[in-house]
């Protein structure tokens, strides 16, 4: 039995069943015994306490959702972190996935009921990007479906804060690989038309009751998002109408350029398609280029007469009823023959298109520059800019220019700011923009605090990585250690387990063997010369070779300089004498015999004769003696 059931966390939270379990996390069903209310707990896995990445994510998911509030989004009630437990405490929702609910309808859902979902989870993401966050798994196991049709959108254990720091990072390959964007399968930088393309995938996985790609293994799958194309949806899904067809098709571009740059740019095509379903998009889903290709061909939508389309009776029982972002009801479109397009010639239409824009553009200009009270423009009242740095969010909320303007808010951390507080705003104070404008304001999460890890034991590329993902900035060193493996972090400074701020600057320590300068010189007598060659080379030293008279074989090594097993710096020379293999003559005079066999001559001579000199000349028979001066 799980040892949390039955117990109270902080006293407060009763843990009641297990209803979940996750790859590092459970998730339990409680009640909040102050409330009465019935509460999800997630908890993080007890084996997961010390492993540094995945409390990242897990303290990623609580600091991501806990400042996000949309009814398509799970509420969070509170956060605790410890290093003996950490949990989030969420809204308990009484439904299945909709993954299961897939499953429950042989895979595939009907286009009314894929719009009804596919409207409240870009709502929900696009109040999440407007939050700075990235969801990076969105995937149909994410979505809770409530009896009422409605869905709450889940695990952001993977977002990630637009923050700085996080531009210059390169982000793993992380998600679902089933709905992944190619850059997540590559392993580069995501945004929130990340979100739109696997916003795609379960469109098209809803539509045609299969997954765009499937295959083997998670490595083939995530090269056919970065390479393939699915097949069109006018094969897997005929009975789809056109439009929703090319919707889907489009959030599945491989270059983020060529989707949707928003939800809710997504959510407006969406709402066109809504309004009449005959609509036909001006875009073209090529499946013939390759994927480094960009198409771009979105144009304004075409909009022609037809009714409002709308859901069955039968599916407003499941799902409710779909409306549209106004709040009207829509209603049960005829179905409607398709019309054969006659061809015909576009030459003169461009050529009237290419006038008629000339004409607008001096229109325009004329109207910006001589006209500024122009119906055109003064439509909306103009807003001069105040100095919004250095207020905080909520108090930029309560104010008049919340509602005068379209905020976009992102969230980074700033020592320099105070979190809550507003560091960085665009347009700048001062310029006068149009009412309902969109503007960026920056709003410091305050000093980001990490804890450094023990990355004692990693290869160097690890060890850096794992620090980089925790937003400090990683430099190296070498430091002589035999004790572990060359190119193994010793230590890091600062101490594993220290505080710092994001963005502070590790050491890390790596290993090094002490330098040899000396070596051994090998004992090669014996040897032949080739072998010894190579056994002096091999200690790093420099072989002469001197050759030598000797009965012993020639190329063998005779002795050597030094002897084996001496003591030398590296490179030194190590002469071997090497025999020829032919003896030495030596000629070794016989004082008896060197006369001719006679006893000579001089050696009668008494000592103390004199001085003399002796000269043969020819042979022994001519001989003449100098002595005294006299030749005799």
């Amino acid at each position: 039995m799980d040892n949390l059931i039955g117990k109270k966390l902080d006293g407060r939270y009763l843990i009641e069943s297990l209803i979940g379990v996750g790859g590092m996390a459970n998730v339990y069903k409680g009640r909040d015994i102050r409330t009465n209310n019935a509460i999800a707990v997630k908890v993080l896995k007890e084996e997961f306490l010390d492993n540094e990445e995945l409390v990242r994510r897990f303290k990623n998911e609580s600091k991501a959702i806990s400042i996000l509030d949309h009814p398509n989004i799970v509420k969070v009630y509170d956060v605790s972190v410890t290093d003996q437990l950490q949990y989030i405490v969420m809204e308990y929702i009484d439904g299945i996935t909709l993954k299961e609910y897939l499953k429950q309808r042989g895979g595939a859902l009907t286009w009314k009921e894929v719009i009804h979902f596919a409207t409240q989870v870009l709502s929900a993401l696009e109040h999440a990007h407007s939050k700075g966050i990235v969801h990076r798994d969105v995937k149909p196991q994410n979505i809770m479906l409530q009896a009422d049709g409605s869905i709450k959108m889940m695990d952001f254990g993977i977002a990630r804060f637009s923050r700085a720091q996080s531009q210059t990072v390169s982000d793993k390959a992380i998600g679902s690989v089933h709905y992944i964007s190619p850059e997540q399968a590559k392993g580069d930088h995501t945004d929130a038309r990340t979100d739109i393309y696997s916003v795609g995938v379960m469109l098209y996985e809803m539509l045609s009751g299969h997954l765009p790609f499937d295959g083997s293994g998670t490595v083939s799958i995530a090269i056919m998002q970065i390479s393939e194309k699915p097949k069109p949806l006018a094969q897997v899904a005929p009975n789809v109408p056109e439009g929703l067809r090319q919707i889907t098709e489009k959030a599945m571009e491989k270059d983020p350029a060529d989707r949707y740059q928003s939800a809710a740019e997504m959510l407006a095509a969406i709402q066109a398609f809504i309004e009449n379903p005959s609509i036909r998009f001006e875009y073209e889903y090529n499946t013939q280029d390759a994927p480094g290709k960009t198409i771009s061909k979105v144009v304004t939508n075409t909009k022609s007469g037809g009714t409002k389309s709308g859901i069955s009776t039968q599916q407003a029982r499941r799902t409710g009823t779909i409306s549209t972002r106004k709040g009207s009801g829509v209603k049960k479109s005829a179905s409607r023959k398709p019309v054969k397009e006659k061809r015909f010639s576009v030459l003169p239409i461009f050529f009237g298109m290419a006038v008629a824009f000339v004409i607008g553009s001096a229109i325009l200009v004329y109207l910006i520059f001589t006209n500024s009270t122009n119906p055109l423009f003064s439509s909306r009242a103009n807003v001069q800019l105040i100095d919004f740095v250095g207020q905080t969010e909520d108090e930029f909320r309560n104010s008049d220019y919340f509602a005068l303007l379209t905020p976009e808010i992102e969230y980074e951390y700033n020592s320099s700011y105070p979190e809550g507080t507003i560091f960085q705003q665009s347009p700048a104070a001062g310029r006068t923009v149009k009412e309902r404008q969109r503007i960026t304001l920056k709003v410091s999460l305050g000093t980001e605090i990490v804890t450094l890890p023990d990355v004692a034991g990693y290869d160097k590329d690890t060890a850096k990585q794992t620090l980089s993902d925790l937003g400090v900035s990683v430099t190296t060193r070498r430091e002589t250690n035999d004790s572990v493996a060359e190119g193994t972090v010793i230590r890091t400074d600062p101490a594993s387990g220290s505080q710092v701020e994001g963005g502070s600057t590790v050491i890390l320590y790596i290993a090094r063997p002490t330098r040899v300068t000396t070596t051994s010189v090998p004992t090669v007598e014996g040897y032949t010369e080739d072998t010894a060659r190579s056994a002096i080379s091999t200690a790093n030293l420099v072989t002469h070779v001197v050759e030598q008279a000797s009965d012993q074989p020639a190329g063998t090594v005779i002795s050597q300089s030094p002897a084996g097993g001496t003591t030398v710096d590296l490179n030194s020379i190590v002469v071997i004498y090497v025999s020829t293999g032919v003896p030495e003559v030596v000629a070794t005079p016989d004082p008896s015999t060197s006369a001719g066999g006679r006893t000579t001559w001089w050696d009668e001579i008494p000592e103390g004769s004199g001085n003399w000199v002796e000269v043969y000349l020819g042979d022994d028979s001519l001989r003449h003696r100098v002595d005294n001066n006299e030749v005799v």
